[in-house]
């Protein structure tokens, strides 16, 4: 018997009259990449900013914005996209959209299909930043609150029309993480999870240090999507040219050391651990205030061995959830299980840096996950935010058991 797959949901994306309507384009390739049917409604005023084929190439759909544009008398356009839509999403939100709906106006495609869906409304807001402060948008903008539709914040700086301050529209990405906010089950809600991300830099003198490879889009993806799952996360990162996930607690080191002092002044407050940081295993036995010459480094560079965080979490965990990384060149299997065992894990993800679709900088990942019951399972190649996904599921099902209970 084949299994049925399930169908993708349907996102009715509302794209309206602003210059940041050239950020749709973006959203929708995001939306498209990420699975979602996408179906895009264009005003009038939107069309003068961006060509309906330009959408319609991206989705893989026709774009609505006549109201009377013809078809089956059985096919009334804007009911069906309203009823089939899973989710509405309008980006850029003027404040004219977010004005009709606000006073009950249904006059066009989008203000219609908004007005007679049962769907999640999302607005994104971008005008400049007196039509924002202007206190009918806000109170437009408190009135829809208040009736159960979305909002993802306009961000801030230098806007197209010459003025600064709030009323950019939020980023593609950024919206992404609202939609799939909604779609997301939140089985990893009441958990606080820490993770941590990144290389650490450890100073040889004001201009040189040792570090790795590691960009931090491991650790960042699980913080990201543990967020997504209903989990509050605090991410302590090293050096990463990232941007931090959204609705995520930030903390920025440098050293191993300071990484330590972070991990460990937060341990009590959370219940699970998740060590994807690429911590330096040396570090200079000693800082010079001057930059070395060539000629001294030879003499006077000598090494120590950084604290093992890992191991020292391992002996002080409790009933807390530790996970930890082991990327390796040589003897993964071997290497992973002695790494498990000996740091007192609970789960231990292995991958061989060897691979060129897996480890540092790839946004694809290739894992075998260990645990301390025995389990071992190898994972086909795939996104980092699958990895993550999967990671998370293994710690929610050990998490089970005891999360909801009293601490």
């Amino acid at each position: 018997m084949v299994e049925k797959k399930e169908q993708p949901k349907r996102i009715v994306l509302g794209v309206t009259g602003g210059i940041a309507a050239y950020k749709a384009c973006e959203l929708t390739r995001l939306l498209v990449t990420s699975e979602f049917s996408v179906h895009v409604i264009m005003t009038k005023n939107a069309r003068e900013f961006v060509s309906p084929l330009t959408f319609s190439t991206l989705s893989g759909n026709p774009v609505a914005y006549e109201m009377f544009a013809g078809g089956a008398p059985e096919s009334i356009e804007h009911i069906d996209l309203a009823g089939e839509a899973d989710l509405v999403v309008v980006a850029p939100a003027t404040a004219n959209i977010i004005g009709k709906v606000a006073n009950g106006i249904a006059d066009d495609m989008l203000s219609t299909v908004i007005m007679a869906t049962l769907a999640p409304v999302v607005f994104c807001p971008s005008m400049n930043v007196n039509m924002y402060d202007n206190p009918i948008t806000l109170s437009n903008i408190k009135k829809l609150n208040d009736l159960g539709y979305r909002f993802v914040e306009p961000g801030e700086g230098f806007l197209a029309c010459g003025w600064e301050g709030k009323g950019r529209l939020a980023e593609p990405l950024d919206i992404l993480d609202a939609v799939n906010d909604i779609f997301d089950k939140k089985d990893l809600a009441g958990l606080k999870i820490m993770v941590t991300a990144g290389p650490t830099r450890e100073p040889i003198d004001p201009v040189r240090f040792i570090s790795n490879h590691s960009s931090g889009k491991m650790g960042y993806a699980v913080a990201e999507r543990a967020r997504a799952r209903g989990a509050q996360v605090l991410l302590i990162s090293g050096p990463s040219p990232l941007t931090p996930p959204w609705g995520v607690e930030l903390v920025e080191v440098e050293s191993a050391a300071d990484m330590a002092d972070a991990v460990k002044a937060r341990f009590d407050d959370v219940d699970v651990v998740i060590k994807a940081a690429a911590v330096a295993d040396i570090t200079p036995a000693d800082v010079f205030s001057h930059k070395l010459k060539k000629d001294e480094c030879g003499d006077v560079l000598k090494l120590a061995c950084t604290e093992d965080i890992l191991k020292g979490l391992g002996e002080m965990k409790g009933d807390k959830i530790l996970v930890g990384f082991a990327a390796e060149t040589t003897d993964l299997v071997k290497n992973a299980k002695a790494k498990l065992k000996n740091k007192n894990l609970d789960i231990i993800v292995a991958n061989d840096l060897t691979r060129p679709d897996s480890g540092f900088n790839a946004d694809t990942n290739a894992v075998r996950i260990f645990d301390r019951d025995g389990n071992d399972e190898i994972l086909p190649v795939m996104r980092k935010e699958r990895v993550a996904d999967e990671i998370l599921t293994r710690i929610q099902k050990k998490a089970g058991p005891w999360k909801k209970k009293e601490k």
